[in-house]
């Protein structure tokens, strides 16, 4: 036994069944790297950005950045660092569809949409504030899931939604045909509502009573909206609130976010792929 060898670490050795010899070499060896450490930051860096994306958009947001990598290990590394994304709360309906308005047939049914200002489809939400809510009103083209038009007010009456109307009237060309989907809420029926679409050639399309499914596009983005922004903050009061869904809806949700359905790529960069370098300015940039 070497007298330079401290006694501690002979016992250590003992009890653990290893020999001096073999516990120096352990400790003189490289350790080892994790071979996916590269790829965890990069994975981490994307859900921080996006808590809500599960391993299908990230998977296409790191090949989007050049990466070469395969679905089934994202999902494994994804699942070990308690990424993958799990939904529980459920939503408020906000419709008031008990009035003696005309309610219009469900055009958007049969419509089977080629190309952009096609199809427009509306619907309104709520958001909580710290001392009160608020309410959101969007409008968005259902070929390429932009959001085109919207307004955020204390009020349910029908200035927010002519709000989010003038909004997209100022953004987009109406073409020949296009048509404006909603529920049969109060504000989407009502005449100054109605007039409005009429007086710019827009025919009006309603869902079936009680058929949140007639306003599937809608009803996805209100989703995305909440578990994506809305539950992920806390608003002071209605300009925070405006400001921040801004930057989410302007930025992200239009310019950034992944969508399935456009084969992995934002609205905006969807819209001008089908315009190409000629594109007409219903599909231009609208300036933040």
């Amino acid at each position: 036994m070497s007298s330079a060898t401290p006694l501690p670490l002979l016992r250590l050795c003992r009890m653990a069944g290893v020999s001096r010899a073999g516990f120096y070499r352990w400790r003189c060896e490289p350790q080892r790297s994790d071979p996916d450490m590269d790829l965890r930051d990069q994975i981490q860096r994307i859900a921080l950005e996006f808590p809500c994306y599960g391993w299908r958009r990230i998977t296409a947001e790191l090949r989007r950045q050049g990466g070469v990598v395969n679905h089934k290990r994202i999902r494994r590394i994804m699942q070990l660092d308690n990424l993958l994304c799990l939904r529980h709360r459920k939503f408020v309906v906000t419709t008031d569809s008990g009035h003696r308005l005309p309610v219009y047939p469900n055009l958007a049914r049969q419509m089977v949409l080629t190309g952009i200002d096609q199809l427009w489809v509306a619907d309104i939400t709520y958001i909580r504030l710290q001392e009160e809510f608020v309410y959101l009103a969007v409008i968005l083209d259902a070929f390429s899931r932009r959001v085109i038009g919207w307004a955020l007010d204390r009020t349910l009456e029908n200035c927010l939604t002519l709000s989010a109307l003038h909004m997209a009237l100022i953004r987009r060309l109406v073409q020949p045909g296009l048509v404006h989907h909603s529920d049969r809420g109060v504000q989407y029926a009502s005449k100054d509502y109605t007039d409005l679409l009429k007086d710019h050639g827009i025919r009006i399309s309603m869902s079936r009573k009680g058929n949140p499914y007639d306003n599937a596009t809608c009803e996805s983005f209100m989703k995305t909206l909440k578990y994506e922004e809305v539950f992920r903050n806390e608003y002071r009061d209605l300009p925070d609130a405006c400001a921040r869904i801004r930057s989410f809806l302007e930025r992200v949700y239009n310019r950034k976010r992944l969508h399935s359905a456009l084969g992995y790529r934002p609205p905006a960069e969807f819209e001008r792929s089908l315009q190409g370098p000629s594109a007409s300015p219903a599909s231009s940039e609208v300036p933040l």
